[in-house]
């Protein structure tokens, strides 16, 4: 084993452990990286030492040696309605870089990675990818919903409510009581539960582990196999490499497709997938989405709370019903492939232990998981639009999209920082058949920074929702409902067509072409030839603006990031 190797190297190492509190029986076990988020930083990180305390106990009693690492993340709703967000998506990387050198610098056998929320899973896999080493994901599950299904995704839209005064201080004190009463990932499918869900349909947490309420005993059930499997892996190595490849990210793109996943994870997958090498193209998203129909009913596209996921059969419910299309030989972490893995569940109690607790909402499969034959929606939740407005792409979750904007032409209302738009919007300065460009809110330009609050306000404000879109070179958060296209490529900061839109510009949203386009300025429609002209000569005008950041990481970030496009990770060179 590697961790034995090293030690003849550095001859240090075996005192400084028994200092640590090793004994002399510890140096020769396998020795196994337990990595988590753990801290008190939000709902998602702070009961995740209980789950490490499992795998110690496993590995333990299994002949290994554990060592907890930790580096905690933040939490992207504590983050927002202020600059705090700029720091989301950088922190990613971040993350990333940490476990790496937590690695490196000392010998390890295989690990285990614990986490739950929105860029520390993200950071978890790039760095299992990068690291190459042995290793198990387990995600941190995801919490109950509160009275009424109350869920967090909820409280932005009570919070314009508020602001427009059509519920009292007391009211919304009362929905920020009961919005968060338990740990985990938050109850719907927004960025953490998706990259939970994500994980496994890569292949690197074991079947069934994502999403598991964290207020049952399964989460600990689950937790202790995958200490057993790092100790296999430990004896019997299987590299990330060997699961992470092409077959294994059409996988998770074809279940992201039938769960109506978040968009945020067209950052997520490439940047995992550029760590093995791997180029996942915008337009991969957009054919797997076609194919695939989305057919899960849970928040923020569907009805119910994201807890009762699992209770319907979880992750490996959805590759069953969608199984004709999976890459079936696709290895996994277990050692088996896919298709061997699913065949193992159907022989086990695990479906009818799950539906148990369906069982006791008075609810049945069907009402969460439809058919191949009969989806939701005949296409996943996520299209790619390109044009003269996004020549490398923008996304659009359009599984929330009223039927009413997927074909339409809107005139442009343009702000270069979210908090102008949210005003005009919540003081109602916005008016039907406008688009609301929001923009330097990318990568480069501020360290894209959901728009969180905006969306919410549009979406829950009933003469804007079915008649106004939001495009942004920034991104959404996970539980975004509502017209809103973001990503929008190239970004503002670096010249792209967005920052050339003015005021009254007509913008062509043809949803189902994935098509985004200026046609015509001053409410006038223009020949494409005019258009082109228009925008050339609007190009000579712009200034590139100063960078909004010189120091810190958020000056290192913006210097080196790649395009939302391409995943927005921090480039080495």
């Amino acid at each position: 084993m590697k961790s034995q190797e090293l030690r003849k190297k550095a001859p240090e190492l075996d005192s400084l452990r028994l200092g640590s509190g090793w004994n002399i029986e510890d140096l020769s076990k396998p020795q196994i990286i337990v990595e988590s988020s753990y801290g008190h930083s939000h709902p998602g990180s702070a009961h995740l030492n209980r789950l490490v305390h499992e795998v110690n106990r496993v590995i333990y009693k299994e002949g290994g040696r554990p060592a907890n690492y930790y580096v905690t993340d933040i939490c992207d709703g504590e983050a927002q309605g202020h600059d705090g967000m700029n720091y989301s998506l950088v922190s990613r990387d971040i993350m990333t870089a940490m476990i790496e050198i937590h690695v490196k610098a000392t010998p390890f056998d295989a690990g285990v990675f614990i986490t739950s929320c929105d860029k520390s899973i993200p950071a978890h896999l790039m760095a299992i990818a990068r690291l190459n080493m042995p290793a198990v994901f387990m995600p941190g599950g995801i919490m109950k919903s509160g009275p009424d299904l109350l869920t967090l995704e909820q409280i932005g839209k009570y919070s314009a409510m508020f602001e427009r005064g059509e519920i009292t201080e007391e009211e919304f004190m009362e929905y920020k009581r009961n919005a968060c009463p338990a740990c985990g990932a938050c109850s719907f499918m927004g960025t953490a539960s998706t990259m939970q869900v994500m994980a496994e349909a890569l292949g690197l947490a074991l079947p069934g582990s994502a999403l598991i309420p964290t207020h049952i005993g399964e989460l600990e059930k689950a937790t202790s196999r995958a200490g057993e499997c790092a100790i296999r892996l430990a004896h019997h190595p299987i590299t990330p490499s060997q699961i992470l490849t092409g077959k294994a990210f059409e996988n998770a793109i074809m279940v992201h497709a039938a769960i109506a996943g978040s968009s945020n994870t067209l950052l997520h997958l490439p940047a995992i997938a550029h760590e093995v090498g791997i180029t996942l193209t915008p337009e991969t998203f957009d054919r797997i989405h076609r194919k695939i129909p989305y057919i899960l009913n849970i928040r923020p596209s569907g009805y119910w709370p994201g807890e009762y996921f699992w209770y319907a059969g979880g992750t490996p419910a959805i590759m069953e019903e969608i199984k004709e299309h999976l890459h079936l030989d696709a290895l996994t972490v277990t050692g088996k492939t896919l298709g061997e893995n699913l065949e193992d569940l159907r022989k086990t109690d695990y479906y009818a232990n799950c539906n148990h607790y369906l069982t006791t909402h008075k609810l049945t499969n069907p009402d969460l998981i439809k058919t191949m034959k009969a989806p939701i929606r005949p296409e996943g939740a996520i299209a790619i639009l390109k044009g003269n407005l996004a020549p490398e792409g923008a996304v659009v979750k359009h599984s929330a999209v009223s039927p009413k904007l997927m074909q339409v032409t809107l005139k442009a209302r343009v702000f270069d920082c979210e908090e102008d738009a949210l005003q005009a919007v919540l003081k109602k300065n916005i008016t039907p058949g406008e688009a609301v460009f929001i923009r330097y809110e990318g990568p480069k330009g501020s360290g894209m920074p959901e728009m969180f609050y905006t969306t919410e306000a549009i979406a829950s404000d009933a003469e804007l929702i079915e008649s106004v879109a939001l495009i942004t070179d920034g991104r959404f958060s996970g539980a975004t409902r509502g017209p809103a296209i973001g990503h929008v490529s190239p970004e503002a900061s670096e010249g792209g067509p967005i920052a050339l839109v003015e005021n009254g510009d007509l913008i062509r949203v043809d949803i189902p072409a994935r098509s985004l386009n200026i046609i015509g300025v001053k409410e006038e429609e223009r020949t494409w030839q005019e258009i082109d002209t228009i925008l050339s000569e609007r190009r000579k005008q712009w200034v590139k603006p100063a960078p909004r950041y010189n120091d810190g990481i958020l000056g290192i970030y913006t210097r080196n990031c790649v395009s939302p496009m391409k995943g927005g990770y921090m480039k080495a060179e």
